[in-house]
């Protein structure tokens, strides 16, 4: 009689996924009872406690991740576009009846219970882009095909700006790294990170040096990946001297009439169709999306400095330009970093102990129990607890990846990578915002922070990873006989 022990439910778990996960849920609800554990309470279990409110998240998020782990990838194939377009209904509605909560119109608030919808538009956006990119047709190397997947990404991060919820968004962009995977040009990321950097810093630059950067961030990007150097060198000669006649004369014939920057913007503009049309009859992709780059920058530049004075809140405007070292505020913009790298500096190697960091327990560190969680970790565990934690995060991301590697079918992989995408920057921008390397946008550490939507978005994914795993494996593990059969040997 054949052994039925393999027609189980769970039967191919992975039992390193399922290890790293437990590990992972434990450190994350310790940290988050040292962090708001208070002594003094008079009823420790009750759920009004944020580490008991946690508690019940993680059953909750414990259940539902089982459910679907138990679903198909046709499944999420299936529904991937009308996820998507719930997804961003969701966010539209938060948009325009949600409640605002820190500056972010990103929330539903049913009594006490919040929600935030841009949680589970990541995971529906993941899955639209794994569908985009898993049709038979699709190239990476195709500008229309790359279009496509720009527009999927769009979309919900262009609602989410609205919103003004700068750490999602950032969370969202990293669905580039997808594209990046496919076979995108590695050489395409730089303008673009370049060209995001510009936006952060446009209202320190005059018009002229924005202009002049974003030519020479495109112009030598785009040598870079066709390895055209010398007519690429020699095409911003001619654009820098054309506009420098082209003022010469204009002053000769009109004085005032046009500046070296109106002039530079007119031969600039002049070239971009010239350069158009010897694209299209070379049909050269590249050249395409790299103008595609810079018209769209050259549109958006000028917003910038609305976006900063009108759109940005106080606080927000203030985060910025205390970064950039342009203020200093110790007791009112600076007053939560500075505390949180006081925690830090303070746990030195082995830390204060479990409920004995000083900054944590007296509550100098506002938001400790989410955005500034990781002071708490490295206050009372120190060095050592921190490079733990960082390690244990890292694990979960290598897992997805290697699972993404070994997918039976584009579409699992694509989802796979994705989901990693979004842990690598949720954990680089929430660390990075604890040290002060990166200004503070208010972004949770996955797994440790204290959140239900974000909780039960982080196991959701987890699930849908572990579920690709377990159909991911080769025939030869899912359908192997039992060691023994009619109580012999098997052989």
């Amino acid at each position: 009689m054949t052994n039925n022990r393999h027609n189980g439910i769970f039967y191919g778990v992975d039992g390193w996924t399922v290890l790293l996960y437990v590990l992972i849920v434990a450190a994350g609800w310790i940290s988050i009872t040292s962090a708001s554990y208070d002594d003094s309470a008079a009823d420790l279990l009750s759920f009004s406690h944020f580490y008991m409110k946690q508690l019940m998240w993680i059953g909750m998020a414990w259940v539902t991740a089982i459910i679907v782990l138990l679903l198909d990838e046709r499944f999420y194939h299936m529904f991937a576009y009308p996820a998507y377009l719930g997804g961003i209904a969701l966010l539209v509605a938060a948009l325009l009846f949600g409640r605002e909560v820190n500056g972010a119109k990103a929330w539903f608030e049913f009594g006490s219970l919040r929600v935030q919808p841009v949680e589970f538009a990541k995971i529906a956006t993941a899955l639209a882009l794994a569908r985009v990119m898993s049709e038979y047709s699709f190239s990476i190397n195709r500008a229309g095909d790359l279009m496509k997947a720009a527009v999927v990404i769009c979309i919900p991060l262009f609602i989410i700006i609205l919103q003004n919820d700068t750490g999602s968004g950032i969370v969202l962009g990293s669905f580039l790294f997808v594209l990046y995977r496919e076979g995108l040009n590695k050489w395409l990321c730089i303008p673009v990170l370049l060209i995001a950097a510009l936006f952060i810093v446009s209202f320190l630059l005059s018009p002229m040096t924005l202009l002049v950067a974003l030519i020479l961030v495109c112009t030598l990007s785009e040598a870079m990946m066709n390895g055209q150097w010398r007519s690429r060198l020699v095409f911003l000669a001619a654009v820098m001297l054309s506009a420098i006649l082209l003022c010469l004369v204009m002053a000769l014939i009109a004085p005032g009439t046009l500046d070296l920057y109106h002039s530079l913007l007119t031969t600039t503009l002049a070239a971009v169709v010239f350069a158009a049309v010897y694209a299209y009859r070379s049909n050269l992709a590249n050249i395409f999306i790299t103008l595609g780059l810079f018209v769209g920058s050259l549109v958006f530049l000028p917003t910038t400095d609305y976006i900063f004075n009108s759109i940005l809140k106080q606080h927000q405007r203030d985060r910025i330009l205390s970064f950039l070292g342009i203020i200093s505020d110790p007791l009112g913009t600076d007053y939560n970093v500075n505390q949180a790298k006081i925690a830090i500096g303070s746990g030195n190697f082995w830390g204060k102990g479990f409920l004995e960091g000083t900054q944590i327990k007296y509550g100098f560190v506002p938001e400790r129990h989410t955005d500034f969680i990781f002071s708490s970790i490295t206050e009372e565990l120190g060095l050592v607890g921190a490079l733990a934690v960082i390690l244990l995060l890292c694990a979960i991301i290598l897992r997805c990846l290697y699972i993404a590697s070994t997918a039976g079918d584009q579409f699992s992989s694509y989802v796979c990578i994705g989901y990693a995408g979004m842990l690598i920057a949720q954990v680089t921008l929430n660390i990075g915002m604890c040290l002060y390397v990166l200004p503070v946008i208010g972004i949770t550490l996955p797994f440790f922070s204290y959140g239900g939507s974000s909780i039960m978005t982080m196991y959701v994914t987890m699930g849908i990873v572990s579920g690709i795993r377990i159909r991911s494996r080769p025939n030869w593990l899912k359908d192997q006989p039992s060691p023994t059969r009619g109580g012999k040997p098997g052989i």
